[in-house]
């Protein structure tokens, strides 16, 4: 173990997972998994269902401990100062439907110890940003789901941790949302750059906001194969018909196959 940390010091490695096994009764979730994101990269784990993603999201951060294997977080290998360092945003947006958007963007900040008035003057500028300008007073039930999602996701970003986990943030949308939030987030993490982990089934998804895609076999899950993603700039109708987004999307399907 004090060799995982030393060399994740030297290397500015945000977290890195050597051998890692988690057990859930007599059912092997994941077996000897291995994974190292470099700081500020974005790693899109990409499997079958089952295949224990959403499992390794709960390992790094801090909510559940592997029973083999080394697993660090910037260095630190205890649950509770991996969990200091991680930003989780699951599949549901978990907004509190009395609090407005805004309010339930600041849930972060407040958590923190500011007040509400300063949660809302430092959130409020950030509203524009992500396209939810005039709606900081709506209810979520007054949001579609996309804006739903983007609310959540600023409230992930207004936490201020280094490493953000992206637990299938779209996977309860339709097709056309999902695809406008795709290139959306993409802008979104190219200007607040941090490291983040993106659990996804679709391909397109995973090339389209990564740096680098890790593919998981099925269950026990482990990582069978690691795909860099070089894309050139571009909108998301370009990259998607483009040679090279076609080429790495077939190497993945090779691999998931």
């Amino acid at each position: 173990m004090q060799d995982l940390i030393e060399t994740s010091v030297e290397t500015a490695t945000a977290v890195e997972l050597a051998g890692v096994s988690k057990r859930y009764g007599d059912v092997l979730a994941l077996d000897r998994a291995d994974l190292t994101v470099r700081r500020g990269e974005r790693v899109a784990l990409l499997g079958p269902s089952g295949c224990g993603k959403s499992t390794l999201l709960a390992l790094i951060a801090g909510l559940e401990e592997p029973d083999g294997g080394a697993l660090a977080v910037g260095g630190a290998t205890d649950a509770r100062e991996r969990l200091a360092q991680c930003a989780l945003m699951p599949q549901r947006d978990l907004l509190l439907p009395w609090r407005s958007a805004l309010d339930n963007a600041c849930l972060a900040l407040e958590n923190q110890g500011l007040s509400r008035a300063e949660a809302r003057r430092r959130a409020q500028p950030l509203f524009a940003e992500l396209g939810l300008a005039e709606f900081e007073r709506a209810r979520p039930s007054e949001l579609s789901g996309g804006m739903r999602q983007r609310v959540a996701f600023l409230r992930t970003l207004l936490a201020g941790k280094d490493v953000l986990l992206l637990d299938e943030p779209f996977g309860a949308l339709d097709s056309l949302t999902r695809a406008a939030l795709q290139g959306w987030l993409r802008d979104a993490l190219d200007r607040e750059r941090r490291t983040v982990l993106l659990v996804t089934h679709d391909v397109e998804e995973a090339l389209l906001l990564a740096d680098r895609v890790a593919v998981l076999s099925p269950r026990p899950g482990r990582v069978l194969a690691e795909v860099a993603v070089d894309l050139p700039p571009g909108t998301r109708r370009e990259l998607v018909v483009s040679a090279p987004f076609l080429e790495l999307r077939e190497q993945i399907l090779e691999a998931l196959e």
